[in-house]
């Protein structure tokens, strides 16, 4: 273990991390949680965090459960590791860091034992098939905060590529714009930002060996094939509803025979697993909203581009609504908005995203790639002007490719902004 931990901080030190716009709480009285998806950047994010707040060798205990070289070690000895640090630096850590947790066998009494004494600053990460991040989180409930790790958003991408967003110029703009068609193609995955591997070759294995396995493995699901099949109607469906009934049907009628309990435990695995995500219908009964059909949104938008067989272009403007609810989601983890629903009456009049703030609709989001149709521009304004009567919300925002200025229409200004300037 010794020799684990001294040779682990160089192995850090010669990492090339790049940084994140990712905030983590610095406290004694909680444990960090670090969740997200497979493959988003979670372990390196604590890295970055090691190098920007320029922790020394004798600051800091990092401990890997999956590295082969831990896993052979006795559990005497894993939980001694505190005292071999302090032989080691002649100081105990202020900060400990524990990766995939859920390798250690019984590890909450372990990260309890830690916690108990209000001596560290803990941070703990875990995500595979024996226990999903989120899960981990949960079981800490009342004892830890979690802290979202999404794959990198187009703020993150920019900054990676060291473009200068105070003042932006004509070239500036295109080169932006540029970017963002990129992202909403490739997505955030950091291995497919980063790295010249094959995006295609990527997904492919997300999906057969990181997603299946994570849900299949975890939930023991007795019928792997139905995990696909859901999968498979999931993809396309993105930024729609996402109705289990229909599927159902779907199955019946080709004589598949599965109940609507299964279908509904598999596909809320899928959530678990962070591979998607559900956005309920706004009510102000809260039974009504849990009742609702949901939409649904991937965790990445190469998961669509790179999955199934998709016009880019004539799917621009539903890529631009996930990257929005990506954007949303990554702020609701950070405390900037309570919670996120949608929108839609009677006369399936829509509004992509309502957010609330308490008891208040803080703010109306319509997406579309462009207002410049006539039937698009009524289609989509008559519905922001009707739920800023029923929701009485004044705060209004449609998010195109470029368009920008405000629109007055009956008593109500509604801002109208390129998609570019709001994510970034």
């Amino acid at each position: 273990m010794r020799e684990y931990l001294l040779d682990k901080k160089e192995e850090i030190k010669e990492l090339e991390v790049k940084e994140r716009l990712i905030e983590f709480p610095i406290l004694k009285n909680f444990i960090i949680s670090v969740i997200g998806p497979r493959r988003a950047g979670k372990t390196y994010s604590i890295f970055n965090l090691i190098k920007t707040k320029n922790l020394r060798d004798e600051d800091f205990l990092f401990i890997n459960f999956e590295d082969e070289y831990v896993k052979a070690m006795e559990r005497g000895e894993l939980i001694k590791v505190i005292s071999y640090h302090h032989e080691l630096y002649g100081k105990e850590p202020r900060f400990v860091f524990l990766d995939e947790i859920q390798a250690f066998e019984n590890w909450k009494t372990f990260v309890y034992t830690l916690f108990e004494k209000k001596r560290y600053f803990i941070f703990i990460t875990g995500s595979s098939s024996r226990l999903l991040s989120r899960e981990i989180a949960t079981q800490l409930r009342g004892r830890s905060i979690s802290v979202l790790v999404l794959p990198l958003s187009f703020k993150e991408i920019i900054a990676l590529k060291e473009i200068d967003t105070d003042k932006i110029s004509s070239r500036t703009e295109s080169k932006i714009k540029n970017l963002l068609r990129i992202y909403l193609k490739d997505g955030g995955f950091p291995d497919v930002v980063l790295t010249e591997i094959n995006k295609k070759i990527f997904f492919r294995d997300y999906l057969d060996l990181v997603v299946f396995r994570d849900v299949v493995e975890r939930f023991r699901i007795k019928h792997p094939y139905l995990v696909k099949m859901i999968i498979t109607f999931m993809l396309p469906s993105f930024a729609k509803e996402f109705s289990i009934n229909r599927i159902f049907n779907i199955l019946k009628s080709r004589d598949i025979k599965v109940s609507k309990k299964v279908l509904y435990k598999y596909s809320y695995a899928l959530q678990d697993s962070m591979f998607c995500f559900f956005l309920k219908k706004f009510s102000f009964s809260e039974r009504e909203s849990l009742l609702s059909i949901p939409k649904i949104y991937l965790n990445d938008l190469g998961l669509i581009n790179y999955s199934i067989s998709t016009r880019f272009e004539k799917d621009l403007g539903r890529l631009m609504e996930n990257a929005v609810f990506l954007e949303l989601k990554r702020k609701e983890s950070k405390g900037e908005i309570s919670s996120i629903f949608y929108w839609r009456d009677y006369q399936q009049r829509e509004v992509d995203f309502v957010i609330k703030e308490g008891l208040n609709v803080k703010q109306l989001i319509q997406v579309c790639y462009s207002l410049e149709d006539f039937d698009t521009r009524k289609r989509e304004i008559k519905a922001l002007l009707k739920a800023s009567r029923d929701l009485k919300c004044k705060d209004l925002l449609v998010l195109t490719w470029d368009e920008e200025y405000t629109i007055e229409e009956k008593g109500k200004k509604i801002k109208v902004l390129p998609l570019w300037k709001w994510l970034i």
